[in-house]
């Protein structure tokens, strides 16, 4: 189907792959925090036409992911130490309710899909590889949510940690948190094997909400400036 004759329907799905396709690079780090996000040079990239990249844009837009300005070329969100301390706290609270319901729910294969995830990372770990990690990290928080048995909990979660997701990943890698990171998983891990949900709740909380590892960015940030 050549562009003259698509339609607006048909712009539509070429819009949200295009919108899926940029989150996940802004996730990856691909696209940083701060860069800007021109129509033209997106349509030329992609090979369309500039309506389903403004229709892209304006639905990262909704997400929170960018910020749209008039006449301007949209913009990958920067997020100050206060605003990422306010969503750290947030986030903490709903993956400690989460891996809470995860503790009393989770059946024993989903259980041992969590332990071979964690195994995997043992090794990542040991080599150092930070892309590796990223992507084992990720899901094993997504089988925590899942094991909550809660789709409207799994999709606010999901959520909130795609728009920290570039930020998640740059503390991890300036602060070079992937060992420890990974030995507090293995205390959630043994939580949830026990059943335990208030534990595995307040170690959950201790593991996204660390206020040294926040001081830590603070700190680092200032330095930058």
């Amino acid at each position: 189907m050549t562009a003259r004759h698509r339609t607006v329907s048909d712009d539509k799905p070429l819009a949200e792959g295009l919108a899926r396709q940029l989150e996940q690079e802004i996730i990856d780090g691909v696209i940083r925090p701060g860069d800007e996000l021109d129509e033209r040079r997106l349509a030329e990239r992609f090979g369309v036409s500039r309506t389903p990249i403004r229709e892209a844009l304006r639905r990262l837009g909704v997400e929170r992911l960018i910020e749209l300005r008039p006449r301007r070329s949209a913009i990958v969100r920067s997020l100050t130490a206060q605003n990422l301390a306010q969503m750290f706290e947030v986030l903490s609270g709903l993956e400690s309710f989460a891996v809470e319901c995860a503790a009393r729910r989770m059946n024993q294969q989903q259980i041992e899909q969590l332990r071979s995830i964690h195994e995997e990372t043992a090794a990542i770990v040991d080599t150092g590889d930070r892309d590796g990690f990223d992507r084992l990290n990720f899901q094993f928080h997504q089988a925590i949510y899942r094991g909550a048995g809660n789709p409207y909990l799994l999709e606010q979660l999901e959520g909130l940690r795609t728009k920290l997701a570039p930020y998640r990943r740059w503390l991890l890698r300036r602060l070079d948190r992937m060992r420890q990171s990974h030995n507090e998983h293995a205390v959630i891990l043994e939580a949830i094997e026990a059943g335990d949900g208030a534990r595995a709740a307040a170690e959950m909380r201790r593991h996204i909400c660390d206020p040294d590892r926040l001081v830590d960015f603070m700190m680092m940030e200032q330095a930058e400036r």
